[in-house]
């Protein structure tokens, strides 16, 4: 059964990511989408054309790692993805669940299904420059995709629940009770603080915390704003280049 799951698992990875049939990547500002590329693929660097996940195999095993560790630990909660594309990351851990029988946890997919907010006046100077929703022709996936997406591998069932709209609109009224593993993948400073708000007093004591664009500023600063007002020193640990976790210790 463990060599079993051990495969089911590195083949799930090996799909969401595509790395077997190499897409290429889309086009974008920062990069410009010319063929695969193995080492961006592993490290969630570029976006991929089919492949159903962008987050690359490293943080795909950092994923595991934290879902295993709390269903070992008996950790109580869920799990949450704020920002979830065409569902990969997601899809992934309800693999990891079913590979261990869990028959008790929901799945839960934040996010607007339409792509990222315009961002204003207001908004972090960085967001501003980036400007991702000018992007949204790759980032805005339908709910009805993802669901089509879950589907392919048999994996969209009654552990599965979506939360579709803006983090500041669904997240605060959210009905989930704890969190086990809580992931972080809305890029802009105030996507990231709406989530820690909502949802960061719900993940449980030795549950975790994963912020797949720690290595976008105004990410980061949102994720090191909210933990300075509210006294958390829980050690940062880098997954790659680009995203980084931390365990709740209390």
């Amino acid at each position: 059964m463990e060599d079993g799951r051990v495969l089911y698992l590195d083949l799930m990875k090996k799909v969401l990511t595509n790395v077997i049939y190499a897409d290429p990547a889309q086009a974008a500002d920062w990069y410009d989408g010319s063929g695969y590329e193995p080492e961006k693929r592993e490290n969630g660097l570029d976006w991929p054309t089919t492949a159903h996940t962008m987050v690359g195999l490293k943080r795909l095993d950092n994923l595991q790692f934290c879902v295993e560790r709390v269903l070992m630990d008996e950790v109580p909660g869920d799990f949450v993805e704020t920002g979830v594309w065409r569902g990969g990351a997601s899809i992934f851990t309800r693999a990891v669940l079913q590979a261990h029988g869990n028959t008790d946890r929901t799945v839960w997919l934040a996010d607007s299904f339409q792509g990222m907010p315009e961002t204003t006046d207001d908004s972090h100077p960085v967001d501003r420059y980036m400007a991702l929703h000018k992007s949204n022709d790759q980032l805005a996936v339908s709910l009805e995709q993802v669901q089509a997406n879950f589907r392919a591998y048999d994996l969209l069932d009654e552990q599965v629940r979506f939360l579709e709209g803006w983090f500041a609109d669904t997240l605060p009224t959210a009905p989930i009770e704890r969190i086990a593993v809580l992931r972080l993948d809305g890029d802009l400073y105030d996507s990231t603080m709406d989530a820690l708000e909502s949802l960061y007093p719900k993940v449980s004591p030795g549950g975790y915390v994963i912020v797949d664009d720690y290595v976008i500023p105004s990410c980061k600063e949102a994720v090191h704003d909210y933990r300075t007002r509210l006294a958390i020193d829980d050690e940062i640990v880098p997954i790659d280049a680009s995203s980084a976790y931390w365990r709740r210790a209390a």
